[in-house]
């Protein structure tokens, strides 16, 4: 046999068994695996994520200060009671509301949305408006809610609604406060503040601050003043709401029907629908579907009214809650009568003549 033919063969022959004591070669990338033991892995527990804030935070400390000294509007409103006819105060063509009670039987009243006055104070950073209830202090306030409008061209029709929800802390914050433009320009319809018939809107359709989200996490705040436990009082931010030298501004409280969707209130309802406060208006008393709800007249700030602004105040008048005045007062002026014409009975007939 020839020598090197038998030293091959025994070469191979102790290459396959190397191969079977090592197990088989591994895959290549032109090859085939070979198929490798299932190995169990160690079921690892389920990471619970950090809960996303619901409200952002404002990151700096902007925040408002105590209100400046001087009073830049007041305007007083009418007070209610339990079982005491509304003698003032309620025009629903004119815009004004007194209604802090339940619709139809008008047997249920809620001092935490009866205002009885309002004051405004301003500096360079803020517009400040302090709404005084008939009695906050211990009052189921969970579906309360407030407002500021303001008209900043003068023009009748509201431009910008600052509303808050259920306000509970002495501390001001951004919790609950909304801010909405009317940016379409149809708060008010045809005739601002007085009542048009089939009038279409969106009320304040754009929101721009909730609760600390917007483009300004700063833009508004609320608080329950620390001397009053029956004020409320709102913030916002003058560059905010285009920051206005002059403007009219008038305060709300109410419960579902405080909605931005729904301005003007006289627009949305009909009269009918709508009802009335003061049983002298046998054809419509008592109040219907807008109930529980109350407003003040609108103050002129930064300028000498001319008297034909609507919504506007007569006058401001102080009182207290405990006597308050029996007159009707702070009623709307009268529209302007067309040109050829004049007033020949005032507020409230408004009658025109040429």
């Amino acid at each position: 046999m020839n020598t090197f033919t038998n030293g091959t063969n025994i070469l191979l022959i102790v290459m396959f068994v190397l191969v079977q004591a090592c197990g088989a070669l591994p895959a290549s990338s032109e090859g085939f695996a070979t198929e490798q033991p299932s190995v169990a892995q160690p079921t690892q527990p389920p990471i619970d994520e950090p809960e996303e804030s619901i409200l952002p935070v404002p990151q700096s400390n902007v925040v408002p200060v105590s209100l400046p000294e001087f009073v830049s509007g007041h305007a007083g409103d009418q007070v209610s009671a339990p079982g005491r006819a509304i003698s003032g105060g309620d025009r629903f063509t004119y815009g004004q509301f007194e209604r802090p009670f339940n619709s139809e039987s008008m047997d249920v009243y809620f001092p935490s949305l009866d205002i009885v006055d309002t004051l405004v104070h301003q500096d360079e950073a803020w517009i400040y408006g302090s709404i005084q209830l008939n009695a906050l202090e211990g009052a189921d306030v969970s579906a309360d809610k407030y407002a500021l409008e303001l008209d900043t061209d003068r023009d009748g029709k509201g431009d910008w609604l600052v509303i808050v929800s259920n306000p509970a802390s002495a501390d001001w914050t951004v919790l609950g406060v909304q801010v909405y433009n009317d940016a379409n320009d149809d708060v008010g319809s045809l005739t601002p503040m007085f009542t048009d018939e089939g009038a279409t809107g969106d009320g304040f359709e754009t929101i721009v601050f909730d609760q600390g989200a917007g483009s300004d996490p700063e833009s508004a705040w609320v608080r329950i003043s620390p001397d009053n436990p029956n004020l409320i009082q709102i913030a916002v931010k003058r560059a905010v709401v285009g920051n206005p030298q002059t403007y009219m501004i008038s305060m709300w409280a109410g419960h579902s029907l405080l909605d931005p969707a729904l301005f003007d209130l006289n627009d949305a309802y009909s009269h009918e629908q709508a009802g009335a406060a003061n049983p002298g208006y046998e054809l419509y008393y008592p109040i219907k579907s807008v109930f529980e709800l109350d407003n003040s007249c609108r103050m002129a700030v930064g300028f000498q009214p001319a008297g034909t602004e609507p919504g506007l105040c007569n006058a401001p008048i102080q009182y207290t809650i405990d006597e308050p005045p029996a007159e009707v007062y702070n009623q709307p002026a009268c529209p302007p009568c067309p040109p050829g014409t004049s007033l020949v009975k005032d507020y409230p007939d408004c009658e025109c003549v040429g």
